[in-house]
């Protein structure tokens, strides 16, 4: 299948950047500038937004990403054109961070209202959060807490697979009946059978913490928001703007 062309040009794109990780800073500079930071980390810019949408945390993950989207997002491309695949294709990357960011804050804050609840200040909190470094005084409620919160505080994001997620669904709902198959579970699966049980184990890994094919530290929430964006679109697009005989 030949490549489209918007296709081809984000592939370009998020080689360069990880060409950039892999040689700028030595390997952490270019990553903490481009990643996507949890907003109350001091690392945390407004850029990240986006430019974690590039980024990769390894040949693995680019990898399977990039021919992920050489995969689906060709045909996804070729029939809705080039305007539209874009606009599925950040707009999903941003349902992602949107319902991971969510889902992290789900988790914080809670967490830190007890801590504040419990005598320590925000500047005790944030020192020990950024520091890793316990300070004198706090007692082994305040530790656990402290514990629950870290990774969070601490979490990076980074990788196309909210945005790829999206153009799956897009794919899907185009090509209901074509069979899907996982490498390490090679059964033909119809995409409209696939997908979604694709987005209910991301749902579950993500509110379990029980990878069922994914590394762990995989931001889960992220899969399931790209997928309900692109399918959203796609199901207003439908209802609201093509006959029955064209998606464009």
């Amino acid at each position: 299948m030949r490549i489209s062309e918007t296709v081809k040009h984000l592939i370009i794109i998020n080689v360069i950047m990880f060409v950039g990780t892999l040689s700028v800073g030595g390997g952490t500079l270019f990553y903490d500038w481009f990643a996507m930071h949890f907003p109350k980390n001091d690392a945390f810019e407004p850029w990240q937004i986006i430019t974690h949408m590039f980024m990769h945390g390894g040949v693995t993950h680019i990898l399977f990403n990039m021919l992920g989207l050489w995969m689906f997002g060709t045909p996804v491309e070729q029939v809705l054109g080039s305007k539209r695949f874009l606009f599925i294709y950040f707009s999903a990357g941003l349902g992602a961070v949107a319902l991971q960011v969510w889902f992290y804050y789900f988790q914080y804050l809670p967490n830190y209202e007890s801590l504040i609840a419990s005598g320590l200040t925000s500047d005790q909190i944030h020192t020990m959060l950024t520091t890793n470094k316990v300070l004198e005084g706090v007692s082994q409620s305040q530790l656990s807490q402290l514990q629950n919160i870290f990774p969070v505080f601490n979490a990076s994001m980074v990788g196309a697979s909210g945005c790829l997620m999206g153009i799956l669904a897009a794919f899907g709902m185009m090509n209901p009946n074509a069979e899907l198959m996982m490498i390490f579970l090679p059964i033909p699966i119809k995409a409209k059978y696939f997908i979604p049980g694709i987005i209910i184990l991301d749902l579950i890994s993500g509110i379990t913490g029980h990878s069922f094919f994914s590394p762990s530290n995989t931001a889960f929430m992220a899969h399931v928001g790209g997928a309900l964006t692109g399918f959203f679109i796609m199901w207003y697009w439908k209802k609201n703007q093509f006959n029955r005989n064209r998606w464009y």
